[in-house]
């Protein structure tokens, strides 16, 4: 795996994630723009689109932290997982929170 995050295509469907600031958890671009810490309510962007939500999204930098691309299939299911950053971020953090957080 590599920590260089893949180029998609534009026909390839995508999914716009980043960090909430305040906390630093995961977060996901739902299909209305609002955003989620649950990976199960990402919406999945191509073309133009996907480019205008992810400018919104970095012009939205403070709230949120280094928005991105990741691959996900046309429903918005998480695909690719080509690097190893994508693989935590699928599969949840590599530390357990404790039940107070």
């Amino acid at each position: 795996m590599s920590s260089v995050r893949p180029k998609l295509k534009p026909e390839t469907p995508k999914a716009i994630t980043a960090w909430e600031t305040a906390t630093g958890r995961v977060i996901w671009m739902t299909s209305t723009g609002e955003w989620s810490t649950s990976s199960d309510d990402t919406g999945a962007f191509t073309g133009d689109d996907a480019e205008a939500r992810l400018a919104a999204a970095k012009a939205n930098e403070g709230e949120i932290t280094d928005p991105y691309f990741m691959e996900v299939d046309a429903t918005g299911k998480i695909a690719g997982r080509e690097t190893l950053r994508e693989t935590i971020r699928a599969t949840g953090p590599t530390v357990s929170y404790g039940e107070n957080e």
